[in-house]
């Protein structure tokens, strides 16, 4: 499954299976008009970028994203019946897909406050569990997580540092985990690779920004 993931910037990632899946899709370049859900974690400009999701989207694509964030959503010309609020905690049947939501706030910032509901994703697909888990520290729901692919930021600044990540990778024991959120807006290029070092062995660690 990892073989068809695919991150482009920051938290921009491409899931290709049965349903083509994104997350936060930011920067994208391409006219593909081929998402069926495009998952939105929360609502800042490098995780909630308009043209990068109307280059994705076509007329059925569902969006989900926190229900703090509908009113922006629907205010921008979105069909309601494109829309799925979701809510942290909580469990969904999107498109024939098993989707759990993690709460993803800061612990020790103030950029993701807690109260504003923001959301990482599970996503149950071919019997894997893949983990975004959005713009987040270290916190108790984070180290709580079973997955067998983590998507995880390691930037630093608005979110957990390669160092926090990698402690909580080594709690959580994904199968794989994939870096994410970092070498443009925040973190430096080769952060992927010194949070690969600190990985435990039997963990694969794949860099998919270069």
């Amino acid at each position: 499954m990892e073989n068809n993931i695919y991150v482009n910037t920051q938290s921009s990632i491409k899931i290709v299976g049965d349903k083509i899946i994104y997350f936060d899709p930011f920067k994208i370049e391409e006219d593909s008009h081929d998402a069926d859900v495009i998952f939105i974690t929360h609502d800042h400009y490098d995780h909630l970028d308009y043209d990068s999701i109307n280059k994705v989207k076509k007329d059925e694509t569902l969006i989900v994203a926190p229900n703090s964030i509908v009113p922006e959503l629907l205010g921008k010309g979105i069909s309601t019946r494109s829309v799925i609020g979701v809510d942290p905690n909580e469990n969904y049947n999107i498109e024939n897909i098993d989707v759990e939501t993690i709460p993803s706030y800061n612990i020790n910032k103030l950029f993701h406050p807690r109260n504003k509901n923001y959301v990482g994703y599970i996503i149950n697909i071919n019997n894997e569990r893949i983990y975004v888990a959005g713009d987040m520290d270290v916190t108790p729901e984070a180290k709580n997580v079973k997955c067998d692919i983590a998507l995880i930021p390691i930037g630093g600044k608005f979110t957990c540092d390669y160092k926090e990540a990698a402690l909580l990778v080594n709690i959580i024991k994904p199968r794989v985990v994939i870096p994410i959120h970092y070498g443009s807006i925040v973190g430096r290029m080769n952060d992927g690779e010194e949070f690969k070092k600190l990985i435990d062995p039997d963990i694969e660690c794949l860099i998919k920004i270069k």
